[in-house]
């Protein structure tokens, strides 16, 4: 199969390391494998060489600087696997090979990124050499070195992994791939063998250190992404499968909502309440399909159908708790959902929804965000041209 393995600046980090992913890939390749290697910088050569620039630098010479922790990179691996009888060939930035194009924007150019992957796959296949390409790095069509931001060699990896048809992209760090807690912090922490996209993409944006929030919207639904640990020295098995694609949908909810609203001074200083009216709601088999929170209340939006049913639970734990004062009902609320891997990169996204929707004097009940999702709660009768609106901006 073709493969795309990734390694981190850790993975890299001194010469045993670069040994040990040498081993990893030769062994990949004597398997008869085809196996394309992104490498980072090794270590933290590039946090070094931006410290080291202490002096007013343009935007093209500070990447040519930075550039040198990955151009190191590769030339030691190269030289690495071919200590293995490896054939083995560096790509960086200038070289006749390289794949990766952006635009004047300094975003990715797709259609000529595309064409210069597939062109380095039909090599790969025809000649049997393992390109070792520089992570993070990216080249303009005037021949300038540009970048791909943070997590940038996970980028790479993931993009090249679909645009040259790869089986499989294996990013090799110094985690356990992914893990159910920190295990710096958490006891008993262990590895989650599966995961998919839009759960990892929301933990990477709430700090969860594995792959690159960037790098996941090019992953397609066929395409294999695996997150496994350095120490194990095997590109092939271990580590966290991550499943799926992401897809980017307008979706309006075809029944109404009821947002019930629990009001009192003490909800944001008192542990547990929260869980009380949660707890409250389950038990009495009613489903919560979102929750917001202010300073002094929390709103729960449930089937219309089981409003009173909800507003009575919850105004018996509002009189069993003393630090809530009341509970409201409001019937008749319609939401429409965005989902999109795309949304966290797409600066202004919610000025895109909310403006037009306010042009049209339509007014937003409630706004809840996610990482990959935006919903607007409004009113029923308001539905159906808020759908159109939204359709139209997005």
């Amino acid at each position: 199969m073709r493969v795309v393995a990734k390694f981190g600046g850790t993975s890299l980090g001194n010469g045993d390391r670069v040994n040990r992913a040498a081993d990893s890939i030769a062994a990949a390749v004597n398997e008869g494998h085809e196996v394309a290697v992104v490498a980072s910088a090794m270590g933290s050569t590039t946090d070094f060489l931006l410290d080291a620039v202490t002096f007013e630098a343009d935007e093209a010479d500070e990447a040519e600087i930075v550039s040198m922790g990955e151009r190191t990179s590769v030339r030691m691996l190269k030289a690495a696997l071919g200590a293995r009888g490896i054939d083995a060939k560096f790509l960086e930035p200038g070289t006749e090979e390289w794949p990766v194009i952006t635009d004047k924007h300094g975003q990715v150019d797709v259609e000529e990124t595309k064409r210069r992957a597939k062109k380095l796959a039909a090599d790969m296949a025809a000649e049997g050499y393992v390109p070792v390409i520089t992570g993070f790095l990216a080249q303009d069509h005037a021949g300038n070195v540009t970048t791909l931001g943070r997590g940038g060699s996970d980028t790479t990896a993931v993009m090249l992994g679909n645009y040259m048809n790869a089986d499989e992209v294996v990013i090799i760090t110094d985690v356990e791939g992914v893990m159910t807690g920190d295990p710096r912090v958490v006891e008993g922490a262990r590895n989650v063998g599966k995961i998919t996209v839009d759960e990892l993409r929301n933990l990477s944006f709430r700090g969860a250190e594995v792959v690159a929030p960037s790098a996941l919207s090019y992953k397609t639904g066929d395409m294999v992404v695996r997150v496994a640990h350095y120490q194990h020295g095997d590109l092939l098995h271990g580590g966290t499968t991550i499943e799926g694609q992401f897809q980017n949908l307008i979706d309006m909810r075809e029944e109404p909502l009821a947002c019930l609203t629990a009001a009192g001074r003490s909800i944001r200083n008192t542990p547990g309440v929260l869980a009380d009216l949660s707890t409250t709601l389950a038990e009495a088999d009613i489903n919560v399909d979102a929750v917001a929170s202010g300073m002094d209340s929390v709103s729960f939006y449930v089937d219309a159908d089981v409003a009173e049913q909800a507003e009575n639970v919850l105004h018996q734990a509002v009189i069993k708790l003393g630090e809530l004062s009341s509970v409201t009902v409001d019937d008749d609320i319609a939401v429409v959902r965005i989902t999109g891997g795309e949304l966290p990169n797409q600066s202004g996204v919610l000025q895109e929804i909310i403006a037009p929707l306010a042009a049209e004097h339509i007014n937003i009940l409630d706004l809840i965000t996610s990482a990959t999702s935006v919903a607007v709660f409004l009113e029923w009768d308001d539905r159906e041209d808020a759908l159109e609106i939204i359709q139209d901006a997005v």
